[in-house]
Order: structure tokens, then C-alpha cells, then sequence
């Protein structure tokens, strides 16, 4: 019979339920030594306290963020190998810091993106009232119609020529009248 101790301790089945994770990823974190069973049953089950929950919702935070596994288990070693609490710390800050850094700059180009998304929609929905209507691919790129502004990148791209002068086909050439 177990001990009253280890009855409130989690097997590695509940704690993947508790927490969404399938048992292979809990296996997974014991194996890169982010996650240490608290003990093991008589029967050699793996069997986590409360601490694992913890640790299991940290991973997922950090993963989140951006880090790989490998990258949470090279923090964890730095700091664990760390036996001054400020420089424990400062290791941390750095590679947060870091990240923040990345996590702004991949910001800037996310909202870079959008402004295109938004300025191509715009763009394009001058298309749908175009006159006379455009019957081919070939007619975009020579359309009259003052649209108040330069294609976008992401629309210019359909607009440019091959080298041989013809437009790039949007469809195969069977589907536009081509031999």
C-alpha cells in the first residue's frame, strides 16, 4: 500500500491531463531534465507533486515565447549552475531581454505586413468597380484606371513582366487561349 505522501502525488497519465500535454511530452521534459518526478511508486511509476503543474505551465510560457526546448534546457542548466542568486538572475534578465528584442523587432515587421495586407486589400477592391471590366490577366497590368496609388508590393508582383515582355500568366497557359 502507498503512503498518504505519494496518494497526492500525480502519474504521469493524470498530470498529462491536468495539463493537455500528451505523456510523451511530460517524458519528453524528464528526458532534457526540465521536469523531476518527486518520487516513484512501488510499482516504479513516475509520480509528480504539485511543483510539476508549475514547472509544466513555465514550459509552456517559454515555449510561447519562442523557445525551443532546447533553449528552456539551456536556461535552466545556466541557472542552475549559477550559485550566485544576482548572477542567477542576470542570466535570466539577458535572455529575456533578448527575447524581448526579438519579439519587438518580429513585431515591426508583423505590423509592416499588415499595413501591406491592408493597403493591397484597399488597392484590390478598386478592381471590383474597374471600367470597363477586365476580361484576362493580361488587361490588369494595362488598365487605365487610376487606382490613386502605386500597386503594392504584394499586388505589383502579379503586374510585372517576363523577359520576353508578356505578362506572367496567372493561370496555365491551356486556361488563357495559348498554345
Amino acid at each position: 500500500m502507498e503512503s498518504q505522501e505519494t496518494t497526492k502525488l500525480l502519474k504521469v497519465g493524470d498530470l498529462a491531463r491536468q495539463t493537455g500535454k500528451s505523456v510523451r511530452a511530460i517524458h519528453l521534459y524528464e528526458e532534457l531534465a526540465l521536469l523531476t518526478p518527486a518520487a516513484r511508486s512501488h510499482g516504479g511509476f513516475r509520480l509528480f507533486d504539485e511543483t510539476a503543474l508549475t514547472r509544466i505551465r513555465w514550459i509552456e510560457l517559454l515555449q510561447e515565447s519562442g523557445f525551443t526546448l532546447h533553449q528552456i534546457q539551456a536556461l535552466l542548466k545556466a541557472w542552475q549552475s549559477t550559485h550566485y542568486g544576482p548572477d542567477a538572475m542576470k542570466v535570466v534578465r539577458q535572455t529575456f531581454e533578448a527575447r524581448l528584442a526579438e519579439t519587438r523587432a518580429a513585431m515591426e515587421r508583423y505590423q509592416a505586413l499588415e499595413k501591406e495586407l491592408i493597403g493591397s486589400l484597399q488597392y484590390l477592391t478598386t478592381c471590383e468597380v474597374c471600367t470597363p471590366a477586365r476580361t484576362t490577366q493580361d488587361d490588369c497590368p494595362h488598365c487605365p484606371v487610376d487606382h490613386g496609388q502605386e500597386p503594392p508590393a504584394l499586388v505589383a508582383g502579379f503586374q510585372v513582366s517576363n523577359r520576353q515582355g508578356a505578362a506572367i500568366p496567372l493561370r496555365p497557359a491551356s486556361e488563357n487561349g495559348s498554345a
